[in-house]
C-alpha cells in the first residue's frame, strides 16, 4: 500500500479522509513535546495564557531526542509511550491540536476527544529512532529549554513515515489488528 502524503498544519478535510491502518508520510512542521511540556501547555490553556506555538492544526510528536551528531539536525528521534500524555491530550485537542505521534494505545477518553475534535493518532515505529531522525530536516527549541530533552521543539520533517492508529470515526488499528488473530 502506498503511503498517503500529507502536510501540516492538518485540516479537518485531511483528517476526515484518513482511516486507521493508513500509511502516511507527513511533511511540514511537527512539534516535539512530552510529559513535562504537556503539563505546562495545559496549565497555560487553563490560565488563558498564550501558548509557545499555535495548536490550530498542529501535530505533536511524543519524543525525547538524543543529542545531534555534527552535521545532523537531531540525534535519535524514536517515539515514547503515548499513554503518559493521556491526562493532557483532551485539553490540547479541544484547543485545536489535530495530530499526535507516539507508540502504544490511547485511553477511551482520548479516543473520544479525537472523534469530537476531529484529530488523529499516528504510530511511529519504536526502535527506529535513528532512521526516523533522517526525516527531520531541522530542530529548534521553542519553549522551556530548561526541560532538556523534554523541551518543546519545532521540527521540520519531510516524508516522515507513520501509520494511523486512531481516526475520527472511532477506529483503533491495535484493536482491529488483534481481532484478526483472536481465537474464539
Amino acid at each position: 500500500m502506498a503511503a498517503k502524503k500529507i502536510t501540516t498544519p492538518l485540516t479537518d478535510e485531511v483528517v476526515k479522509d484518513l482511516r486507521a491502518g493508513d500509511a502516511v508520510q507527513i511533511t511540514g512542521v511537527v512539534y516535539q513535546a512530552r510529559d513535562a511540556a504537556h503539563k505546562r501547555l495545559v496549565a497555560l490553556i487553563e490560565a488563558g495564557d498564550e501558548l509557545p506555538f499555535d495548536l490550530a492544526g498542529a501535530v505533536v510528536y511524543y519524543m525525547g531526542p538524543s543529542p545531534a551528531k555534527p552535521g545532523n539536525a537531531i540525534g535519535s528521534a524514536g517515539p515514547t509511550t503515548s499513554g503518559r500524555m493521556d491526562p493532557y491530550a483532551p485539553a490540547l485537542l479541544a484547543a485545536g491540536l489535530k495530530g499526535m505521534i507516539g507508540k502504544g494505545s490511547r485511553s477511551a477518553e482520548v479516543r473520544e476527544a479525537m472523534a469530537k475534535y476531529k484529530a488523529l493518532y499516528f504510530a511511529a515505529t519504536g526502535g527506529a529512532g535513528a532512521l526516523l531522525a533522517r526525516r527531520i530536516r531541522s530542530a529548534e527549541i521553542v519553549a522551556w529549554e530548561e526541560l532538556g530533552p523534554e523541551a518543546v521543539r519545532r521540527l521540520v520533517v519531510e516524508d516522515f513515515p507513520l501509520v494511523v492508529v486512531n481516526d475520527v470515526y472511532g477506529n483503533d488499528l491495535y484493536e482491529e489488528g488483534a481481532a484478526h488473530y483472536r481465537v474464539d
